[in-house]
């Protein structure tokens, strides 16, 4: 049976939604000057999610150029953990399967990692902008040699505008990921708060690049 694409995209949209509405049992565990970061065990898999909050110093508008899963998008350039980014198939104008693939990262002992997703972009009333995605298969995607297969359970990010703050945004942003493979779970726990402050890091220095 043919997945339902729009259909898993709009669930991991609500997701979103409910992690951005529920402060309870978050344990904060890095901080850095651009984002906080706490965890709690995810409902989703037998790992956690991951929050990331902070502000980043440029318009939505911008931040969003520079975040927003598109094929020929500027994140190649400036995420350490995406080498290469690909859409699918196009299901609609907000929604669309992609191929992620990741680096080999924490000194090589995790190994390139190829993520299949189903991409949800949405625009709220308040000029917020989300960007939310699942896991999902899709017939032109099989396991690629090379590659460990990862699985992304709901995720995403919050672009949210700040009243009177034009060029300041907050950045809420959610990752639950199984990344798969044989890794020791004291590498995985060390791996995503690094990686969330280091995304926030480049994305600061992405978006200042943008401005000159």
């Amino acid at each position: 049976p043919a997945m339902d694409y729009a259909g898993l995209a709009e669930a991991a949209a609500e997701k979103m939604e409910l992690y951005r509405r529920d402060p309870g049992g978050w344990r904060g565990c890095r901080h850095t000057s651009e984002v906080s970061v706490s965890w709690r065990p995810s409902a989703e898999f037998a790992g956690n999610v991951y929050r990331g909050e902070g502000v980043v110093p440029a318009s939505p508008r911008d931040v969003w150029e520079c975040i927003k899963p598109v094929a020929g998008g500027p994140r190649t350039k400036w995420d350490q953990n995406v080498k290469d980014f690909e859409v699918v198939e196009t299901i609609s104008d907000t929604v669309s399967v992609c191929r992620t693939t990741t680096p080999s990262a924490f000194m090589r002992i995790i190994s390139p990692r190829e993520f299949v997703d189903v991409v949800l972009m949405k625009q709220y009333e308040d000029g917020t902008m989300l960007s939310a995605a699942t896991n999902v298969e899709h017939p032109l995607c099989p396991p690629q040699p090379n590659f460990v297969r990862g699985f992304n359970y709901p995720c995403g990010c919050f672009c949210v505008p700040l009243p009177g703050e034009p060029h300041r945004t907050q950045l809420l942003s959610f990752f639950q990921t199984d990344l798969g493979g044989y890794l020791p779970q004291t590498v995985v726990d060390s791996f995503f708060p690094a990686s969330i402050a280091g995304f926030y890091s480049n994305l600061t220095k992405a978006v200042k690049a943008l401005e000159v």
